[in-house]
């Protein structure tokens, strides 16, 4: 299957990519993934897309769907993929389509993830990330630490990030909003958008999002 992960930010497309391309045995592919790895490995787009970044520059879509372009023409995305994070506007969503095109193959499904704007704004704002390791991550009302402030694995100081206050995220579902929420009635057009409820607990939107792609 060849499927699109959209939603807001904070609505757990990240985790959710994860359980449904191992379950599908499909690669996810996301476009944090696609950026780190062409820097780490200095291929030319990596270089490319870092030297707009270095210079404060947002990295053209042509770069962003050249990198997409190369990782879904590798072996392992043969049998389908599942794309997180791209296409992030319309402009990238015809490109995409285009690009499948060519090589013969099309969409089958695009999951939106739906989650209300004040959950979302919740799920970020209450992360507290560990100073010592940011790998320790807490949630002031989800999984709160036992001492407030305080990781219960090192000792060390809990912290909200800056891409994490809430006047950030309000700023980032704007953005979400104005470029990436369009591309839903784009594929609407097309037939392939399911909305899939993203509350409740990740075992549960997982089953939601299956059942969506599988009819069953």
């Amino acid at each position: 299957m060849r499927i699109v992960l959209v939603g807001p930010p904070g609505a757990g497309k990240g985790t959710q990519a994860t359980r449904l391309a191992e379950t599908l045995h499909i690669p996810h592919i996301s476009t944090g993934d696609l950026f780190r790895a062409n820097i780490s490995q200095q291929t030319e787009l990596g270089k490319l897309a870092k030297s707009y970044m270095d210079a404060g520059s947002l990295v053209p879509d042509e770069v962003t769907i050249a990198m997409a372009k190369d990782r879904m023409e590798q072996p392992d995305a043969e049998g389908g993929f599942l794309l997180d994070g791209f296409p992030r506007n319309v402009s990238q969503a015809e490109a995409l389509d285009e690009l499948l095109e060519t090589e013969g193959m099309k969409l089958d499904a695009v999951l939106d993830l739906e989650a209300p704007e004040d959950e979302v704004v919740k799920r970020i704002a209450g992360r507290r990330v560990c100073r010592n390791d940011s790998a320790h991550v807490f949630h002031v009302t989800y999984t709160p630490s036992k001492k407030e402030g305080v990781c219960d694995v090192c000792g060390g100081e809990l912290y909200q990030r800056d891409d994490d206050s809430e006047e950030t995220v309000r700023k980032r579902l704007e953005v979400y909003h104005t470029q990436t929420e369009p591309i839903i009635d784009y594929y609407k057009a097309q037939g392939l958008v399911t909305t899939v409820s993203a509350m409740g607990k990740v075992a549960d939107v997982t089953k939601r999002a299956m059942s969506a792609l599988t009819g069953s």
